[in-house]
């Protein structure tokens, strides 16, 4: 596609994709890099295209290849109490804070390293395995065991939010999903156990009357309620909760994808190729 054209043609810093791109110049227009808000879907895309291609496309799998190897080398990084995060880099200076949409990676890493070269493949399910265990633990350490919106590993913290502003959880589906994921490609018993975790903690801090809602702080055993009910919530946190406890033959990986918001979308086993110009 032409999209792709300019992304291979224009110089990335240190193989990394900042977050903005000028449709007018075709050039970078910041360089902000982020796993997390803004990055998310672009990476997440390259590897399901080539899943739901029935791995035809080869071109969106080198991509993601190559992505992956510069957000290896540039933003995973190792906290001082051991926990693997993936930082955000702006201009060539890293802000040692993982958002909570981030965190959707220890899915998506996982899901590439079962398509690995064998030298490869333990190496990313061990990554895949470290993030998602950091992930969990932002859950851990806070009152309510729901994870902030961003939590950092600088000044002394933890994997915890040291902004008041970042201390809110919205329903959001991405540390589940990625449990989901590492279930299903290692049926560890830890990812349902923390599932669970996750589900008593939903049913006792952000239960109300007519369904579930957001909460401004998860660090206060007696949270404050934001009255919303993101959409979201259904449509990835309960779906991905759900598949977590259910048979690996419900919507099996082998024959679905799940697009950005857990819609499922089919494998294509038709041997019928898509082919896409690149002019």
């Amino acid at each position: 596609m032409k999209i792709r054209k300019v992304l291979n043609r224009i110089e990335k810093p240190q193989g990394l994709y900042p977050n903005f791109l000028s449709p007018v110049t075709g050039n970078w227009v910041q360089h902000h890099v982020s796993v997390g808000g803004l990055g998310d879907s672009f990476y997440e895309y390259l590897i399901k295209s080539w899943l739901m291609s029935d791995k035809q496309d080869s071109e969106a799998k080198t991509m993601y290849d190559k992505a992956l190897e510069a957000i290896e080398k540039h933003l995973v990084k190792k906290s001082a109490g051991g926990l693997t995060y993936i930082a955000e880099w702006r201009g060539g200076i890293l802000d040692h804070k993982m958002g909570h949409l981030a965190c959707f990676s220890g899915g998506m890493i996982g899901l590439g390293a079962e398509h690995a070269t064998e030298e490869q493949k333990q190496h990313y399910l061990d990554l895949a395995a470290e993030i998602t265990h950091t992930c969990h633990e932002s859950y851990a350490r806070s009152d309510t065991k729901l994870g902030p919106e961003a939590f950092r590993f600088d000044s002394g913290a933890e994997a915890t939010a040291t902004r008041l502003s970042d201390r809110y959880y919205i329903l959001r589906p991405e540390v589940v999903e990625s449990y989901f994921y590492l279930w299903r490609l290692t049926h560890d018993p830890k990812y349902r156990q923390w599932g669970w975790e996750a589900v008593q903690a939903l049913e006792k801090f952000c239960r109300v009357e007519a369904g579930f809602s957001g909460i401004r702080d998860v660090y206060a055993t007696t949270p404050s309620h934001d009255n919303m009910q993101q959409s979201f919530f259904l449509a990835e946190t309960l779906k991905y909760l759900y598949l977590l406890f259910s048979e690996d033959d419900v919507l099996s990986l082998e024959d679905w994808v799940f697009n950005t918001e857990a819609h499922p979308l089919p494998v294509n086993h038709t041997g019928f190729v898509l082919k896409t110009s690149m002019q």
